[in-house]
Order: C-alpha cells, then sequence, then structure tokens
C-alpha cells in the first residue's frame, strides 16, 4: 500500500524537511517487506480566496484531487481521534490488509479542513490537543508513519 501525505503549504523550513525526508527514507527501507510505501510527499500552496470557508473549500478540492478509487483518505484534525502508536500502527496494518491502494493523509491549512476533506475521510486523525505548526505536524505524522512500521515489523525502535 502506498502512502501519501497531502498538504497545504509548503515547507520552507531546511532542518524540518530534513527530518522529514530521513523518516520517509526509513520508512520506504522498513515498509517495503511489510507491503508499506513508498511514500509520497505532496505539497499545495494555500489558497488565497478572500473568505475562510471559500479558501477552505479550494483547499479542500486541491487535497482530493489525487485520490483515487480504492484509496483510504485520514485527515489530520484536532478534533479527531487520539491513537496509541501501536493502535495507530494496527490502524495501518487494517488498512493495507483490507486492499487500499493508497492510504492518504491529508493536511489542512492554517483555517483548518473544508467540509469536503472531512467528508471524504474514512478517518479524522489528532495528534494531541496541542496545536501544531504544519511542518511540526508533518514531522510528528512521518515519523509516527515509521514507528508504525517499525511495530509492524517488530523492529526494537519502538520501546513503549
Amino acid at each position: 500500500m502506498r502512502i501519501a501525505i497531502s498538504a497545504i503549504g509548503k515547507l520552507k523550513d531546511a532542518e524540518e524537511r530534513a527530518i522529514v525526508e530521513r523518516y520517509a527514507k526509513r520508512l520506504n527501507g522498513t515498509g517495503k517487506s511489510l507491503g508499506l510505501g513508498p511514500i509520497e510527499i505532496r505539497e499545495f500552496s494555500e489558497s488565497r480566496a478572500a473568505g475562510v470557508d471559500e479558501r477552505k473549500r479550494e483547499e479542500a478540492a486541491r487535497l482530493l484531487r489525487e485520490i483515487g478509487p480504492g484509496d483510504v483518505t485520514i485527515a489530520l484534525d484536532p478534533l479527531g481521534r487520539s491513537f496509541t502508536s501501536e493502535a495507530f500502527a494496527a490502524l495501518i496494518r487494517e488498512t493495507r490488509d483490507g486492499g487500499a491502494k493508497t492510504c492518504n493523509f491529508l493536511i489542512g491549512g492554517p483555517d483548518g479542513h473544508g467540509d469536503g476533506a472531512l467528508a471524504a475521510a474514512s478517518v479524522k486523525l489528532s495528534l494531541g490537543s496541542l496545536t501544531l505548526p504544519h511542518g511540526l505536524a508533518r514531522v510528528v505524522l512521518v515519523e509516527q508513519l515509521y514507528r508504525a512500521a517499525t511495530i509492524l515489523s517488530g523492529h526494537p525502535y519502538h520501546r513503549a
């Protein structure tokens, strides 16, 4: 199962980008034998619409454009469900074993997700109750995807 992260906003911070790339590379290596990956990260510019609702609508349309039939969509949402790392790994395993071609993770813009993106998501995922900048949310998500792969493979990276 391929993994795609579609995010509104581009990582400008070189250090954040380096961390994302490091964990993406690790995920591609560990996930290969598990049928996970490769991971693809798609960045979309923020909408320039004047109103919040229109911006969210435009950004949702951009995020959803790449989703195909048979794909599973998970939207990062502060009001979503929080998972332990083990439960997140189980979600990834169940999604893979359920026959999903791609698991798409959506990261909305500064105003959050539009209704279309939330409606398309089979899971709304919260990374915690703290507000994270988008770059840091991306770092946390990619690290947790790598951690999920190590849990599924029995690798000692995860020591809970």
